[in-house]
């Protein structure tokens, strides 16, 4: 089974080639952060813009690196769900437009469970490690979104939590802007927050009550930015090491503390991390050492990072189970900027 899937969420143009949800045949990436970098953030026309000027070539190098054809491919699946409108209707729009010229099924995918499920594609990709065992506690962390998920089976997964506000990535982005560092901000900050004192500055750890899994990053974010506009005003000096690190300290000890007590609930075998966060150092090794701590018995699973950001190569693996059900979808098929997951 080969399926050709596009991704066009957010500001990454994307196209690979995926064989059976376990050997990916090309997994091409074009990215516009470049160009969003002077914003320090994503701007949703620009970014609407060069998909439209990087799909036809992202999907011609696809094809030639597969060393495949158009005929040779079996479906045709898209990331309709969530992300920015005008991003989602590019690749939509190159979807249908391929299914229906070429006769082959279309199927929609949702950004979200597709992060979940690169976690499975990593595993049936090394062959010799064992598929994910559900159910799972998945939390994915990115830009544009933070949750908490009960994976029963992948065309079964229970919303548990989500942010009322900003998304963890967006965070770090928008504390990276406020220090005027490069764009995206998490990754540096990540690198900054390894040689700084975590307990340097403390910063609030929104808990939203007792039962609550959902997140809340805006009183941090707010917090920070008093700290650092409070330390100009005065002329102080800003340790740039010490607030990354007190900063990620923050926001790791809540993402960790409210995923360890979703997986202290629910019976389950495996942890999944996944999303553009996933990558992210600190939030890695503490989440893989408090689990091994309390909750010895179940196992943290976490993609490579060529799988954590955004990619065709996960729309496609999850593609692969919906073609299983014939889940296919008609050329009325929508984008829907929410999230719909689990909800």
């Amino acid at each position: 089974m080969r399926i050709l899937a596009i991704e066009s969420t957010c500001d990454e143009t994307a196209c690979a080639i995926v064989d059976d949800a376990r050997i990916v045949r090309s997994n091409v990436v074009a990215s516009s952060s470049e160009l969003h970098a002077v914003y320090k953030g994503v701007v949703p026309e620009i970014a609407s813009r060069a998909h439209i000027e990087n799909i036809l070539p992202v999907v011609r190098e696809a094809i030639d690196q597969a060393k495949t054809n158009f005929d040779e491919v079996d479906a045709i699946a898209i990331a309709h769900r969530p992300g920015l409108i005008g991003s989602l209707i590019v690749g939509l729009t190159a979807a249908k437009t391929l299914a229906w010229s070429l006769g082959k099924p279309l199927i929609g995918v949702d950004h979200v469970a597709a992060h979940l499920y690169s976690v499975q594609l990593s595993r049936l990709a090394a062959e010799l490690a064992p598929p994910v065992s559900l159910p799972a506690i998945g939390l994915v962390c990115s830009g544009g979104h933070t949750a908490i998920y009960l994976v029963h089976d992948w065309h079964d997964i229970q919303l548990l939590g989500k942010t009322i506000d900003d998304a963890v990535g967006e965070a770090y982005d928008k504390v990276g802007a406020l220090l005027n560092l490069s764009y995206p901000g998490g990754p540096v900050i990540d690198k900054l927050a390894q040689q700084g004192d975590p307990t340097a500055i403390k910063f609030p750890r929104a808990s939203l009550g007792k039962e609550s899994l959902n997140f809340s990053f805006s009183g941090l974010k707010s917090s920070v930015i008093n700290t650092v506009h409070n330390a100009r005003q005065k002329g102080d000096d800003i340790n740039p090491y010490d607030l990354a690190a007190s900063f990620q300290a923050s926001v790791v000890e809540v993402l960790v503390h409210k995923t360890l007590r979703a997986a202290k609930e629910k019976n389950i075998k495996q942890l999944l991390l996944a999303g553009g966060v996933a990558a992210n150092r600190g939030l890695r090794e503490a989440l893989s050492a408090k689990m091994a701590l309390e909750l010895p018995e179940v196992e943290v699973v976490i993609p490579p990072l060529s799988l954590c950001g955004d990619n065709a190569a996960m729309i496609g693996a999850a593609a692969y189970t919906e073609y299983q059900q014939k889940h296919f979808a008609g050329h009325d098929l929508n984008a829907h900027p929410g999230l719909v997951l689990g909800e």
